[in-house]
């Protein structure tokens, strides 16, 4: 097989490529047979018609482009061990010459797996690690933030007010709140140990506010830890180069617009009358979108480099125990695709854990 790669920009290869003849024609047989299982010819059970019966009612344009389907279906993967390109997505295949013992000529374009230039990203790290341990605020949890949770805690477990809106009475007269009503607080139910103790296994008031200002810390760290966590990955990705392939940005684009469609969805609305209350295309909201798709492609990107330079991998029991957790959860779940996602989380996590340490 005569084999030329070409590198085109935005991480393209076009493969230039001419399959020897007797290769190609040795997928002849197997083609008619196979279209030969999927005829109906009168006469004849389905895949039971003679060769040349089949030869007379197949026409030889689709014997060719089943040869030729054969041919790079089995040829392609090969071409891209040996000549190491780290395709992503589906090729475009062009055939540039199709016949009966002739070569098969062909160009297939490809995106690839570009190569992303890493900045000095345990430097950067190390510079967010210290301005946040030098300036940042203290995670204390003031008696303020625990009287006002304990505030909204008590208004969710208010009664509902139903006097917002006009009712009729049993003997039939039409009652309509005035604004008093309407602006009228309802009546917080006591702060007391039967209240904490119905929220859960608390022993009293006291006991609560200490459980609750260990959560509300907890929190706080949480937070913080993500703010962080969110400089230190954004700047990493500001200072590294890539060419980024088109098919990773709109997989992107298509995740964020996936997310919207849910959300309004949920909302009891339709996607469709929501766009055109906007007066938008989803193309539209794809070339907003367009700078959020470019950096969350470039993130996946930034972090597996950074495991494959610091040859970080994830637990295999970790591993598996997510794996687990996933098809508990999700019955219908494709163990494969779960164990995929598990290492992908499990080994970003580990490379986040390093860039902290810096």
């Amino acid at each position: 097989m005569n084999i030329k790669i070409n590198k085109l920009p935005k991480s393209e290869v076009e493969i230039d490529g001419e399959l020897n003849a007797d290769i190609f024609e040795s997928y002849y047989e197997k083609a008619l047979k196979h279209l030969g299982e999927h005829v109906e010819i009168d006469g004849f059970r389905k895949g039971k018609a003679p060769e040349n019966v089949l030869i007379s009612k197949i026409p030889e344009i689709k014997i060719l482009e089943e040869m030729a389907e054969m041919a790079l279906g089995e040829h392609y993967p090969k071409i891209l061990e040996e000549n190491k390109i780290d395709a992503i997505g589906n090729p475009q295949i062009s055939i540039i010459k199709l016949a009966r013992k002739n070569p098969l000529a062909f160009k297939i374009k490809t995106a690839v797996i570009p190569e992303i230039k890493l900045p000095e990203y345990k430097k950067l790290a190390k510079k967010i690690m210290s301005e946040k341990n030098e300036g940042g605020k203290d995670l204390e949890v003031t008696d303020e933030d625990v009287e006002n949770t304990i505030m909204d805690i008590r208004k969710s477990r208010a009664p509902k007010k139903h006097m917002t809106e006009a009712h009729t009475h049993e003997d039939g007269t039409v009652h309509t709140p005035t604004e008093e009503e309407k602006n009228t607080e309802p009546e917080l139910p006591e702060f007391n140990d039967e209240f904490v103790q119905a929220l859960g296994p608390f022993e009293n008031v006291e006991d609560f506010k200490i459980k609750l200002r260990e959560n509300i810390k907890l929190e706080k760290a949480n937070i913080a830890k993500e703010k962080t966590r969110l400089k230190i990955i954004e700047k990493i990705i500001d200072e590294s180069e890539a060419d980024l392939p088109e098919i990773l940005v709109d997989a992107e684009l298509n995740k964020i617009l996936y997310r919207m469609e849910s959300d309004i969805t949920a909302m009891g609305l339709k996607f469709e009358e929501y766009l055109k209350h906007l007066n938008k295309t989803t193309e539209d909201l794809k070339k907003e979108f367009r700078n959020d798709g470019e950096k969350k492609a470039k993130l996946g990107l930034v972090l597996n480099k950074i495991a494959e330079v610091e040859k970080i991998v994830a637990d295999e029991k970790q591993v598996a125990l997510e794996v687990e957790q996933i098809l508990a959860h999700y019955k219908d779940a494709d163990p494969q695709r779960a164990m995929m996602h598990a290492e992908t989380v499990l080994t970003n996590e580990k490379v986040f854990q390093m860039l902290e340490g810096q």
